[in-house]
């Protein structure tokens, strides 16, 4: 699991951090001291899990969940306030941690958060689509998962590389990776996503996937590492 931390306050944050370092499957992408911050990145970056205060200068947590739509990671709030719980758990969130957050209650967040992201994952695995529909130029085209090397972000656009060619569509890739089936794909950099079954080997810090280079950034080794399953 990816996740990052929103919180105005420098301390609550450390602590935040020294928690969720600790959790052997969860890899911190970043902190930030604001929801304008951090909506920012997730414009560009999907994450599985926001650990989010709700008071900040602003932008408040709250507002920051509603304006992440349907795509939103899973929210774990985290505030010293408790009269906020009700309006939280309307928007789905996972989780409502008031400060202090102790150890033994945050784990108890992350187990619920593991549960809500297996089962997106087994409703991503029963679907049988084998493809996506994208519009290449004035053309919506078929492409079968299986043709797929790796999406490349390049402004805005992003690039789907197969063996023979790529093809350019408009959109993000965060919006991708949400289309790409999860059990195949994975992100190794903020701009790359790769297929899994396509990586032939790993070398200087690369990814060579039919002969082409892919970089992986320090943020996501040790997720590839583990899904690889490296022996």
């Amino acid at each position: 699991m990816t996740t990052i931390i929103v919180d105005d306050n420098k301390i609550a944050r450390a602590t935040m951090w020294q928690l969720a370092s600790q959790v052997k499957d969860l890899t911190i992408l970043g902190e930030f001291e604001s929801s304008l911050e951090a909506y920012n990145f997730l414009k560009e970056q999907s994450v599985d899990l926001l650990l989010l205060d709700i008071e900040m200068p602003g932008l408040s947590g709250i507002e920051l969940t509603k304006n992440l739509g349907s795509n939103k990671p899973v929210i774990v709030f985290t505030t010293s306030k408790k009269e906020y719980a009700l309006e939280a758990f309307e928007l789905n969130v996972a989780d409502y941690i008031v400060k202090p957050v102790t150890p033994a209650r945050f784990l108890q967040a992350i187990d619920r958060v593991r549960e809500i992201i297996q089962s997106k994952k087994e409703k991503i695995q029963t679907n049988k689509d084998e493809f996506l529909f994208i519009r290449d130029s004035n053309i919506v085209r078929r492409i079968k998962f299986d043709e797929i090397l790796y999406a490349e972000a390049m402004g805005d656009y992003v690039k789907l590389h197969t063996p023979q060619k790529f093809y350019a569509i408009h959109n993000r890739l965060a919006e991708v990776e949400n289309r790409l089936p999860a059990n195949r794909f994975i992100r190794v950099h903020r701009s790359y996503i790769v297929a899994v079954s396509k990586i032939d080997t790993i070398q200087d810090g690369a990814l060579i996937l039919n002969g082409k280079p892919v970089p992986v950034a320090d943020a996501y080794r040790a997720a590839l590492n583990k899904r690889m399953n490296v022996l």
